[in-house]
């Protein structure tokens, strides 16, 4: 017998037998796919179809129950989209159904080796102890490569450990890849030496299929600090490729654009902290953008909380990453932030040091606000 790992799903249920039903279901769909009375006798009957292990109603106060599932790892044949597919497939396309947890296994943990850097190694990159990190974004789109690396060079000169492309940045005319890439990885290397920083540049490589790993590791080559991408856009393997590539060495940051649908539902989706968190680790990806509370994005102070916490929980010995909440933050925020998170956090501010008037000056002030 394989080893199993667990998925615990919410489900929408009036009663204990509708969920029940609803339940074993699931453990059909995500795995054999047939009528109950024609799964196979032994081996498919008893390793392959999921096993309802556990239902209880659900503490959260949402009118439904929490069904806890096992699947075997042979139901996934050392494919991580495959262990997707068996977590969340065609499950996903039923209403009133959630994914709020995953357990994981040994042969799981073995197929995602987590990030290579973590907190910890982009803490290091930066040259800072046990502080928070920061970034900014150059934007917008539209703007010329020499303006945008303007922009890149006095983020890096005020103070910003971090500095990459807005998500929206790709290889427009306006400042094709090759060309910003290049560009900006000089203006953030002058910066540093007048500051003696280490910041990195993170140029935006989501793009075409046949693109993202080539640009991946043309930003290697050309001294980038790190790359961002889009998993949702780009797809959820692609991370987990990068990271688990000995040749290619970067840190990766992850962007939330087109994910939205995976949790802003209360019961149908992901958790928050399930999605951004251990998904998110289990890819590899060693920072996670998400929009945080009280920006312009809606998500709560609890459903926030819970993704920092889930980046940080012991997951079978995958590294820590970094939640990095952004969306609207402004400095005067930067107390509440502090009280929320604590140190392990990666402070994302754009919009708000470039309505500034003097941009350098603007990150020195959120800088201050930081370690004050």
């Amino acid at each position: 017998m394989a080893p199993r790992f667990t998925v615990t799903y919410f489900i929408r249920a009036a009663d204990a037998a509708e969920a029940k039903s609803r339940a074993l279901d699931i453990a059909l769909e995500q795995t054999v796919e047939i009528p109950r009375h024609v799964v196979p006798k032994g081996y498919v009957e008893e390793e392959i179809l999921g096993r309802l292990e556990s239902l209880e109603t659900d503490p959260n106060s949402r009118q439904g129950f929490l069904a806890t599932i096992s699947y075997s790892e042979d139901d996934i044949g050392g494919d991580f989209l495959q262990f997707l597919n068996i977590v969340f497939g065609n499950s996903s396309i039923k209403p009133g159904l959630k994914v709020e947890d995953i357990g994981l296994s040994p042969g799981i943990l073995d197929l995602c080796k987590g990030p290579r850097h973590g907190i910890a190694g982009l803490r290091a990159r930066a040259g800072i102890g046990e502080s928070p990190l920061l970034m900014s974004a150059i934007k917008p789109v539209g703007l010329s490569t020499k303006e945008l690396a303007r922009l890149a060079h006095d983020f890096a000169l005020g103070g910003m450990h971090y500095v990459k492309d807005d998500h929206g940045l790709v290889d427009q005319k306006t400042s094709p890849f090759d060309e910003r890439l290049k560009a900006c990885v000089e203006a953030v290397g002058e910066a540093n030496a007048r500051s003696g920083a280490k910041t990195g540049f993170v140029p935006n490589v989501t793009g075409p299929a046949n693109a993202i790993i080539e640009r991946a590791k043309q930003a290697q080559e050309a001294g980038a600090g790190g790359i961002m991408i889009a998993p949702a856009l780009a797809g959820y393997d692609v991370i987990r490729t990068l990271a688990a590539d000995p040749d290619f060495t970067l840190p990766i940051v992850s962007h939330p654009a087109f994910s939205g649908a995976n949790v802003v539902s209360p019961d149908c989706g992901f958790s928050h902290r399930t999605f951004f968190g251990t998904l998110h680790r289990l890819m590899g990806a060693d920072a996670v953008i998400y929009p945080n509370f009280g920006g312009r994005f809606g998500f709560t102070r609890e459903e926030c909380v819970s993704i920092a916490d889930a980046c940080s929980v012991e997951l079978g010995g995958v590294k820590t990453i970094v939640p990095a909440p952004g969306g609207g933050m402004t400095l005067n925020r930067v107390a509440e932030m502090r009280e929320t998170y604590g140190n392990d956090i990666m402070y994302l501010v754009g919009g708000a040091l470039l309505e500034q008037d003097n941009l350098v000056e603007a990150c020195q002030r959120l800088c201050d606000a930081v370690n004050a």
